[in-house]
């Protein structure tokens, strides 16, 4: 398959000396693109440090990221801002919905800082919205809908400019479980489309929901396995180096 994103013996160092925190520990990955991929573990084990490197939102001490087949390991503040804009469709915890903006609005904002046309925008946006079932939402702001509906406007936000990689950060987090499992049938429809989806998380049910789960744990890759079925059993353990 088209390797979209690849990871080579990274490593980040904070404090280099006698207190250094590794919170990468040579750590290399591969995803394909198409792929649904949950990354797990529980707080202080590097997968967040590991989701701002995959996002472009820092740069590692030591080793390489290809992204789309660009090594962007070493890119200046602002080239990192480019691939963030082009590339990458981040979902957060938190909506970071403009109050006063509608759905349609909040969704057209990143596409007008790529300098996307009006009418274009407008297609973009609601295309992006009935895909996530919003299109009767178009026109309310945040505080007219639920949670769930709010985070599915931040979805869709994030999949409007069609980016390659889908970066979502514990996006159930805030949620109760019925709008957790309605987010995540609209991030597996998602998948289904062709996407390439990166979720990142604590929960256990959550990444028993997707195919490939990679575990992390003291800035290491614990393991990697298929979730065949949903079938965990079939765990594929890495060797501790």
């Amino acid at each position: 398959m088209d390797t979209l994103v690849e990871v080579r013996d990274m490593c980040k160092i904070y404090n280099p000396g006698e207190n250094e925190v590794r919170a990468l520990d040579h750590v290399s990955l591969r995803i394909d693109r198409g792929e649904f991929v949950a990354i797990i573990g529980h707080s202080g084990s590097g997968k967040s440090t590991l989701m701002n490197m995959l996002g472009c939102l820092d740069v590692p001490t030591s080793g390489s990221y290809y992204l789309n087949g660009k090594d962007v390991s070493h890119l200046t503040d602002d080239e990192l801002s480019d691939i963030r804009n082009l590339e990458i469709g981040f979902i957060f915890q938190g909506f970071n919905l403009i109050p006063n903006l509608t759905a349609r609005e909040n969704v057209e904002l990143p596409l007008i800082y790529r300098g996307v046309g009006r009418r274009e925008r407008e297609e973009l946006s609601l295309d992006a919205l009935e895909t996530v079932g919003l299109s009767h939402r178009v026109d309310h702001k945040p505080s007219e809908m639920s949670g769930g509906q709010q985070q599915r406007v931040a979805i869709a936000r994030a999949i409007a400019a069609r980016p390659p990689v889908i970066l979502a950060d514990e996006p159930t987090g805030n949620l109760d479980s019925h709008s957790t499992q309605d987010i995540m049938n609209v991030l597996k429809e998602l998948h289904k489309s062709g996407r390439t989806v990166i979720l990142i998380t604590h929960d256990n049910d959550i990444a028993a929901q997707v195919k490939r789960v990679i575990r992390i744990k003291d800035g290491r890759i614990e393991a990697d396995y298929m979730n065949e079925g949903e079938a965990k059993g079939n765990e594929k353990v890495l060797e501790k180096s």
